[in-house]
């Protein structure tokens, strides 16, 4: 994600509240009933582990695939849907819960059968099928469901989620909750999965989302647009977004597809802009390591919101975006949406990476990165608010703070004490080694120490796990002192 510039030090994420409860099957083994009391399973299956968003995801199973149909009319700005949820149960469960916000459910099946639910707090969805689950067996979900979706207001980065749009249309964008307002999801990065959309939408207008373009039908006044993305992705990395869009398809050199999508208004100022897309991928591909999708392209929206979003394969770019947005976004796809977070805290791996990627394709143009890393310690070494946000484990409602401009400046400094051969190269083995998956900061770290051979404890401390400026020694690395 890439704030607009003057939000990004005020960025804060709004804790939603709900109950989450997952109950294993009971047992005849003594120590397996004391482990699924009452009070064990709330405490297991409370949420995903989140430390910052504790209700937030589901334990208990493993999500494969979301295939959803949804219907949405611009005009009564109504979406119903039915999802079909496929996971695999890694407990004995009785019952468990998906993440859904403000949309009413109407009727649950899992395994072909009829099932209980439940819609409990701000978002939980609790579903008790007619047998047990075992643990290691795939089971099915199929939740209908229908409303007028909601949006998330936040201080500072306005509506995210579910939004209508200028232009009459609407989008789904945001993090890091955005999927539950308008399908049924287990909302953590952790349960990445692939995703089918079948996008019924009116005549006139046109449903774009993540991955690759399947057929379109059309049938009594309305048509359906067909998409899948089988690379894994956390829910807030999809989107659907329905207008009356131009689209443009073209191709990488190398076939992989690309589809930009332009809202009404848009083309003529963001076509020179996303023109350059293929070059920002094959440039970052000589940073990064070979582009993890299976697509590539852009949806760009007529709306001033907050943010522009690395939606995988397909970012969607708010109107005020321009090249060096084009940039970060891409850089996404490696850094968030390939290689995902296990947890918020360690945003930075996201945000400080596609941040510094600004800077290298400024590099490409001919900036001198060092000349500029030492005007921008001189300049701001006396803004202690500048210095004051830590880069890993913030704090929630922190998350944003920092990583885009002293986070760049942090990758900078680590770039000149372990040499560019080394970077470079640790950067493409850790986008290759936890491709499709999830990794945290302090494996971020490690994986630099072993890389680079050198004690880095004292500087990522002072970089990333402080607060302040760092000394000089980690401030001014041999490699940009004058």
């Amino acid at each position: 994600m890439k704030a607009r510039p003057y939000l990004i030090a005020l960025v804060l994420i709004v804790l939603v509240a709900g109950l989450l409860v997952v109950f294993r099957t009971p047992s005849n083994d003594p120590a397996k009933q004391r482990e699924t009391s009452p009070e064990a399973a709330v405490e297991a299956g409370a949420g995903a582990g989140d430390p910052y968003y504790p209700t937030d995801g589901n334990s208990g199973y493993d999500v494969t695939l979301y295939d959803l149909a949804i219907t949405y009319d611009p005009g009564a700005k109504q979406l119903d849907g039915v999802a079909s949820v496929t996971a695999t149960a890694t407990s004995d469960l009785s019952r468990f819960n998906l993440d859904l916000k403000g949309l009413k459910v109407s009727e649950v099946k899992v395994g072909g059968q009829p099932a209980k639910f439940a819609q409990e707090g701000d978002h939980e969805l609790v579903i008790t099928p007619a047998a047990p689950l075992a643990k290691g067996k795939p089971f099915t979900a199929v939740i209908a469901y229908g409303g007028k979706p909601t949006t998330i207001d936040d201080a500072s980065l306005g509506r995210s989620g579910w939004q209508v749009s200028s232009t009459g249309g609407a989008f789904a964008a945001g993090q890091p909750h955005s999927a539950t307002t308008w399908f049924p999801a287990n909302d953590t990065p952790r349960d990445k999965s692939a995703l089918k959309i079948a996008a019924r939408v009116p005549d006139g207008w046109t449903a774009i989302s993540n991955g690759l373009e399947g057929p379109v039908t059309r049938d009594g006044g309305w048509t359906t647009f067909n998409w899948s993305e089988e690379t894994p992705l956390a829910t807030y990395l999809a989107t659907v977004a329905i207008d009356k869009f131009e689209v443009v398809r073209s191709q990488l050199p190398n076939g992989t597809p690309v589809l930009d999508a332009y809202a009404p208004g848009t083309s003529a100022a963001k076509k020179p802009i996303q023109a350059q897309g293929p070059e920002v991928l094959a440039y970052l591909e000589t940073k990064f390591g070979p582009y993890p999708q299976r697509a590539a392209g852009s949806i760009w929206v007529a709306d001033q919101i907050g943010f522009s979003l690395e939606t995988q394969t397909r970012p969607i770019y708010a109107a005020w975006a321009d090249l060096e947005t084009v940039v970060h976004e891409n850089a996404h796809q490696w850094f968030g949406d390939s290689v995902s977070i296990t947890s918020w805290a360690d945003i930075c791996l996201n945000e400080c990476l596609a941040s510094y990627a600004q800077w290298l394709w400024l590099e490409k143009e001919g900036t001198d990165l060092d000349q500029r890393y030492r005007e921008g310690v001189e300049q701001r070494r006396e803004r202690s608010s500048f210095w004051a946000p830590k880069l890993y484990d913030m704090g929630k409602g922190n998350e944003f703070r920092g990583v885009y401009d002293k986070g760049l400046m942090g990758m900078h400094a680590l770039r000149k004490t372990v040499g560019d051969d080394v970077f470079f190269k640790a950067l493409q083995s850790w986008t290759a080694k936890h491709r499709d998956g999830n990794a945290t900061w302090p494996e971020f770290e490690d994986h630099f120490k072993q890389a680079s051979g050198q004690p880095l404890d004292g500087f990522f401390k002072a970089w990333f796990r402080d607060s302040g400026i760092p000394g000089d020694q980690y401030l001014l690395p041999v490699g940009v002192r004058r």
